[in-house]
């Protein structure tokens, strides 16, 4: 039996600034998931690791909660093809994580895991002195909503959502066989 999975998500946001409020670009895969938890291969056992080597946010996977909404700045993700590095927020259950930009690599991997992931060119300009409680995106039309006010961001590709729907690419291929 297949689960249908949504393709809109509301929860509690968490923007990822230093403590003077600023965006932090450029959180490589070693800050998201530091390279000596790499033995680690079951994706439930990643999530108390995310962000362990990005200060100020160790503690992250015990504020975390299932549906939450990570909002990040430009670049996310860089660095090596760490699969951990996406897995792990799959682990604490976040619905969506919401960059400006994305790491090529990470920005793959995470597609072909089906972690969802929006683009948002322009939202540490849009976001820049504000602290956001509540977020609701809308995969298909690109609807990002946060405390209220809505901004259009770039929607999931159409290959992007039929991975995602279908749980991963390789679930995406059996259906194309």
């Amino acid at each position: 039996m297949t689960t249908q999975r949504p393709f809109q998500v509301s929860g509690k946001a968490w923007l990822i600034k230093d403590k003077t409020g600023n965006w932090i670009d450029n959180i490589d895969t070693d800050m998201i998931f530091h390279n000596q938890h790499l033995h680690i291969t079951e994706v439930p056992k990643m999530g108390p690791h995310a962000f362990g080597n990005l200060e100020g946010w160790e503690d992250f996977p015990e504020r975390c909660g299932q549906g939450d909404i990570l909002i990040v700045g430009k670049n996310f993700g860089a660095g090596s093809s760490r699969q951990q590095a996406v897995d792990c927020f799959r682990a604490l259950g976040v619905s969506v994580i919401i960059a400006e930009s994305f790491g090529a690599i990470y920005k793959r991997n995470a597609i072909n895991s089906g972690m969802p992931i929006l683009e948002a060119p322009g939202l540490t300009e849009w976001l820049k002195e504000t602290e956001i409680a509540k977020a609701e995106a809308h995969f298909e039309t690109g609807e990002l909503t946060l405390d209220g006010t809505t901004h259009q961001i770039k929607p999931m590709s159409d290959i992007q959502g039929k991975i995602y729907a279908a749980g991963d690419l390789f679930a995406y291929g059996r259906q194309m066989a």
